[in-house]
């Protein structure tokens, strides 16, 4: 079993930049992967990003492309999810997950979650 817990959301201006921290504690494998999803109000739920432990192969939606970065320290189970110039259409929770068997942009592949932790970006 892995517990995800995510944490560094907040409000920030348009422009502005978060970090986001999801520490994963329980047993965990190098091949697992790690994704960022989100949910806005009346939406479904969204891919952000993912990474493997593994060969750190990182990809991204295009909607976050070039703006956000996922990152890890490996010795702590931490990943981590950089928001530069964040719009109010990235308002959402945000939530991170495991995969067992490697990274994946569906949630449904997906075997853990984190509570997830709001990201509030005014106009």
């Amino acid at each position: 079993q892995v517990q995800l817990v995510e944490s560094g959301g907040g409000l920030v201006q348009a422009g502005g930049s978060l970090r986001l921290s999801c520490a994963a504690s329980g047993r965990t494998f190098s091949g697992y992967g790690m994704g960022w999803f989100r949910q806005a109000p009346g939406k479904e739920r969204e891919f952000v990003g993912a990474c493997t432990w593994s060969v750190g192969i990182i990809y991204y939606a295009d909607s976050v492309k070039g703006r956000f970065a996922i990152s890890r320290d490996n010795a702590k189970n931490t990943v981590f999810l950089r928001m530069n110039s964040l719009k109010p259409e990235d308002t959402a929770v945000y939530y991170c997950a495991a995969r067992r068997s490697g990274l994946s942009r569906f949630d449904y592949e997906y075997d853990y979650w984190g509570q997830g932790t709001q990201v509030t970006v005014s106009s």
